[in-house]
């Protein structure tokens, strides 16, 4: 059965075609731009086999991106920026809070940059074939679509697809690329797609990464490109695959599907192993909070401030993930974490202070270095990311993958109190760790808005001692 096609409404006011087929984990697909039209590609055996095979474990998510298919035609922005609201619109349309992203070919660098702004959106980033905009084919390519020919485009963009020899496979392909888009609208996209250098974002990707690499592609894509793009991104791999298609669903489709499978499964374990308790289970509640966020925004301004509160969301993610614990929501400029152990509840929060302080100090000594260079403008003071810790410990109850109860609200609480810098901590914890090798220091009891009876709390020390 052909999968219903649904519509989404961007920011900017552009109706998205999207379908969804299978249930589990969403994975959303992202469009080939320019050319994409969900219902010619269901209609197609070969790539509707694909779209089969990835929905046999999850939710598949497939979309137009605008000007193109079924979606909105008459669009006024092409930009980086417009096609990330494209995919914004869809995952809220379907109330999706995180999902693997899939981004193939010229969508990559989109894709890209989406993971390293949405780090707690975005579960696993898989890249196909990544567009690499270099070599003789590509430069070759890209003559023959500014000499405006159209039909003469289309038809050598699907000789190179297929193989120079594929025939009335590529002719048909050549006219599925005419039915997706006008070649005002493709020119539109290929130069704004042109201008994205997605270099300058690679070492901001916390999600980790699969970037699969056929060796024989010859146009749009290389191994050289894909190489580079896995040895930027912090958490990446590359999975060579032999054959020279840019569709996987042609050639060795199995061997793309297996290598996908593999990586996707691990990040489906780790997440079945780190997932929300079942009501009643004993549990260690984290609260971050970052201090001065609302005055630092207003300081910076919006760019330079999300830039600082993404340094601390990868710190702060990086220090859950190696200290098992569960990032159960994010409040912008604080955390609510979860963990199975008292003992790694507080050694992840003294690894979140050390990680922090290793940051402002390498802030300093960046800006210290910068003074004594000869510039034309002053430099700009470092900014210092200093959070509070709360924790407590408790039987919270797990609804909707949140929890809530009075183990948590204390917690919520204890942080409050915390100046930046500071790890606190209820009596609970304390007892919890003892003899574990944490030096705590009692703050005595403390009246906290909500409770009748004054609650006693420990500083944790966390600096090394000189």
């Amino acid at each position: 059965m052909e999968p219903r096609i649904q519509y989404a409404k961007t920011k900017d006011g552009v109706s998205i075609a999207f379908w969804t087929l299978g249930q589990g984990t969403p994975c959303v697909q992202m469009p080939n731009p320019p050319f994409s039209h969900i219902q010619l590609e269901w209609q197609n055996p070969d790539w509707r086999r694909w779209y089969e095979r990835l929905a046999e474990k999850r939710k598949l998510v497939r979309y137009d991106g605008r000007g193109t298919g079924l979606s909105d035609r008459k669009a006024a922005d092409y930009s980086v920026d417009a096609h990330m609201l494209d995919l914004q619109a869809v995952v809220e349309r379907l109330g999706v809070q995180r999902f693997i992203l899939v981004g193939p070919v010229t969508v990559a660098p989109i894709a890209t940059a989406y993971a390293a702004r949405h780090p707690e959106a975005v579960s696993q980033l898989v890249l196909w074939c990544p567009w690499a905009r270099r070599g003789a084919r590509a430069q070759a390519i890209r003559a023959l679509r500014e000499s405006g020919d159209w039909e003469l485009f289309t038809e050598a963009l699907a000789q190179a697809q297929f193989g120079w020899s594929a025939g009335e496979k590529a002719h048909s392909q050549a006219a599925y690329l005419r039915e997706c888009v006008t070649a005002e609208t493709a020119s539109a996209i290929f130069n704004a797609l042109a201008e994205f250098d997605v270099s300058a974002v690679l070492s901001q990707v916390r999600s980790p990464a699969l970037i699969l690499q056929r060796r024989q592609v010859a146009v749009l894509s290389g191994v050289e490109f894909a190489q580079g793009l896995a040895s930027g991104i912090p958490d990446a791999r590359l999975a060579l695959l032999e054959g020279a298609s840019l569709f996987p669903w042609i050639g060795d489709m199995d061997a793309a599907l297996a290598a996908m499978d593999e990586f996707l499964g691990e990040g489906e374990e780790a997440a079945a192993a780190a997932q929300t308790p079942e009501a009643g289970a004993f549990r260690t509640v984290l609260f971050t909070d970052l201090a001065g966020s609302t005055s630092m925004m207003q300081r910076l301004g919006d760019e330079k401030g999300r830039a600082v509160l993404r340094e601390h969301e990868r710190i702060t993610r990086e220090a859950l993930k190696a200290h098992g614990g569960t990032e159960v929501k994010t409040m912008g400029d604080g955390f609510m974490a979860s963990f199975s152990s008292a003992t790694r509840a507080l050694g992840c929060a003294i690894a979140m202070q050390r990680a922090f302080a290793e940051h402002n100090v390498a802030l300093l000594r960046q800006a210290q270095d910068a003074h004594t260079e000869p510039r034309a403008e002053p430099v700009e003071a470092p900014v210092e990311v200093r959070i509070r810790i709360g924790l407590n410990a408790g039987e919270p109850i797990a609804e909707d993958e949140d929890l809530f109860g009075t183990a948590v609200i204390l917690a919520a609480r204890i942080a409050a109190k915390a100046e930046g810098g500071e790890i606190l901590a209820s009596d609970v914890v304390r007892q919890l760790v003892a003899g574990k090798g944490f030096l705590f220091s009692d703050r005595g009891d403390v009246v906290l808005r909500g409770f009748e009876d004054p609650v006693r709390i420990y500083e944790v020390r966390w600096r090394e001692e000189g």
